[in-house]
């Protein structure tokens, strides 16, 4: 995104809406499953439970959809007014359509089109700064941007690095046009060299599904933890800098900080480069785990009764591929 600048309307976070599926899997759960404990997993990334979507038969678009629908009853708006519709996943239902098609006509929302952006972890940034480009041009008037992710379906619950990480969820914002309020500047980074760290290896056209792949794990997630650890604090406190120094903007200017929910420890050290106390972060991990796409709009709904028209918010997120990125947006309503 260029530079920010005042000569168009801003694309305004209007509503929010959220999805968590029913079943907790505690860490208690998980000692059970793999070799680990409640507190080896609370000191280490300050989950105590997290959210699993146990139907089978419901997936990706199901909690997209809900999520997408309570935002729009939330704002009054009906589903044949959406102009578009960007979904941000890693784990869409299947490989095509797109889960923004299986959610357009779950919500019965005629006149829309839409499609999937994949950035693992930072996918709903990519995707907020993608939808509010139609906003701000004049192509759309009403935007449903949706973080969803069944990280439970690629997830190895035999491996105890990564099972007790992450949970199943959904968030949605609806962006409208404002002439004040809004998604102001954004910056995002892209690294291709380390995309080994964070993968999923099978199921792609280099790995099709086969028993010998199944076999090796090639179909869930991996990661290099340390590794990734390092990478995530520096790179999301050095984008965020990017954006506060583009935009005039020091710690004490910034109502929230509203980081991808990874690992407490990520976002406790990003907040100390950043030189921002805890009452200015936002933190949900604990309830939720790491959601991916959804950390973020899940943590503005959380939030939404505390947030005013005029609030700073700086977003920020870091994930596979690897990508990352933050934004600085003017919160619209409360």
């Amino acid at each position: 995104m260029p530079s920010p600048s005042s000569a168009s309307p801003q694309a305004a976070i209007t509503s929010v809406g959220h999805y968590l599926p029913e079943t907790r899997l505690t860490n208690g759960d998980l000692e059970e499953m793999v070799e680990t404990s409640d507190e080896w997993i609370r000191t280490r990334t300050g989950i105590q439970e997290r959210r699993i979507l146990g139907d089978d038969s419901k997936a990706t678009a199901f909690m997209a959809t809900a999520a997408a629908q309570e935002a729009l009853d939330s704002r009054g708006i009906e589903p044949d007014a959406v102009d578009l519709i960007v979904v941000a996943t890693v784990t869409p239902d299947m490989l095509f359509p797109a889960t923004a098609c299986l959610v357009q006509d779950n919500l019965g929302a005629s006149n829309a089109w839409g499609f999937d952006l994949s950035a693992a972890c930072s996918g709903f940034i990519y995707a907020l700064t993608t939808g509010a480009q139609f906003i701000e041009t004049g192509q759309a008037e009403t935007v449903l941007v949706i973080g969803a992710d069944k990280m439970s379906s690629i997830v190895d619950y035999t491996d105890r690095t990564t099972c007790i990480l992450f949970g199943d969820a959904a968030g949605a914002v609806v962006l409208e046009a404002d002439e004040e309020a809004g998604l102001h500047d954004a910056v995002h980074h892209v690294d291709g060299e380390h995309s080994e760290l964070l993968r999923m290896r099978g199921g792609g056209s280099l790995n099709p599904p086969t028993h010998e792949t199944v076999d090796a794990h090639m179909h869930y997630l991996q990661q290099e933890g340390r590794q990734v650890f390092k990478l995530a604090v520096n790179r999301m406190a050095n984008v965020c800098r990017e954006v506060l120094d583009r935009n005039g903007l020091d710690a004490a200017g910034v109502d929230y900080l509203v980081p991808h929910q990874a690992n407490q420890r990520i976002i406790d050290a990003t907040a100390k480069q950043l030189g921002l106390s805890s009452e200015q972060v936002m933190v949900n991990i604990d309830r939720y785990g790491n959601t991916t796409a959804a950390t973020i709009p899940l943590c503005l709904y959380d939030w939404e009764d505390e947030l005013e028209r005029g609030d700073d918010l700086i977003v920020t997120a870091f994930g596979g591929g690897l990508t990352w990125g933050a934004g600085h947006l003017t919160w619209a309503y409360g």
